[in-house]
């Protein structure tokens, strides 16, 4: 309850009784409450998904109607991992307007795991995110291996081209949050191998992580796109890390209950090349497994 209340920026209070509202008006409880929080009833669940296909109803409805009024453009909600962003996203929005001229595409940078909890919420049509796990209400399409990176500072070169997983995270780390999907990898790989991460500071910001490595006070695990400016200009040094490696996969994904588009193929055809684009700008470190589809 407290995080929906934050996302619709309304307080907690009011939207517990505008639930119970509901609820009285309905005749049904929607909601089971309990310690650890609310899960829906079987009555909750047909009302979110009968919800759900109202608001899907009303969309197509409006860009039909708009089709008819002459403006024949299909209005998409593309979700991007914010690495993708930094690494393509002027490209990918100058593309969109040249490639796609029957579609308006409008783009939300999010964090993974945000992505596809908003599109759950119908709030996005299509993304590219990271380790997106099995979800029943979405389509999921791995397209893309990528090895993640210890990010160090110039100070503090790792001796080789390579360093093994268990020395990388016995260094000093900074590290995201525990919903984060690069801390999820690593820990992930850590208790496969009865490891323990040294987690010296958790930080959710980027930036800060980066200014922490640059003063020397942590390593970071880190994707190539996150740093790939200072990389390139030297103020920071990557190093793949191996036995194992740390690798994250991309994943194209959409709503399981929704239909195609109209502009279907073109759409996929283009994702297809974004991450095509992405693959040969991160070269050694991204592997394709399929096509966008």
């Amino acid at each position: 309850m407290t995080r929906a209340a934050e996302q619709l920026s309304v307080a907690q209070p009011a939207l517990g009784l505008q639930i119970r509202q509901l609820e009285r008006d309905l005749g049904v409880a929607l909601l089971v409450r309990h310690s650890r929080g609310v899960e829906p009833t079987a009555a909750g669940r047909l009302l979110f998904d009968r919800a759900r296909a109202i608001l899907q109803l009303v969309e197509s409805t409006e860009q039909e109607l708009s089709s008819l009024s002459g403006d024949s453009r299909e209005t998409i909600t593309l979700g991007l991992a914010p690495s993708i962003m930094l690494l393509l996203g002027s490209d990918i929005v100058v593309d969109a307007r040249r490639d796609l001229p029957q579609v308006f595409l409008s783009i939300v940078e999010e964090l993974s795991f945000v992505l596809a909890e908003a599109m759950e919420r119908d709030e996005l049509d299509l993304a590219l995110a990271y380790e997106v796990a099995e979800r029943p209400g979405l389509r999921r399409t791995p397209v893309m291996e990528e090895d993640l990176l210890l990010v160090t500072a110039p100070e503090d070169p790792i001796p080789g081209e390579t360093i093994a997983f268990a020395d990388a995270i016995d260094r000093d780390l900074v590290l995201p949050g525990e919903r984060d999907m690069v801390r999820r990898v690593v820990q992930g790989i850590a208790e496969q191998h009865s490891l323990s991460v040294n987690v010296a500071y958790e930080v959710q910001s980027i930036v800060a992580m980066k200014s922490l490595v640059r003063r020397r006070a942590a390593a970071a695990i880190m994707p190539y796109g996150t740093a790939a400016e200072e990389l390139r200009q030297g103020t920071l040094i990557g190093t793949r890390i191996d036995r194992p490696a740390v690798r994250r996969t991309l994943c194209f994904i959409r709503p399981a209950k929704r239909g195609p588009f109209r502009n279907e193929t073109e759409l996929l055809n283009f994702l297809d090349r974004v991450v095509a684009n992405l693959a040969d700008v991160l070269g050694p470190l991204a592997r394709r497994i399929q096509k966008v589809a």
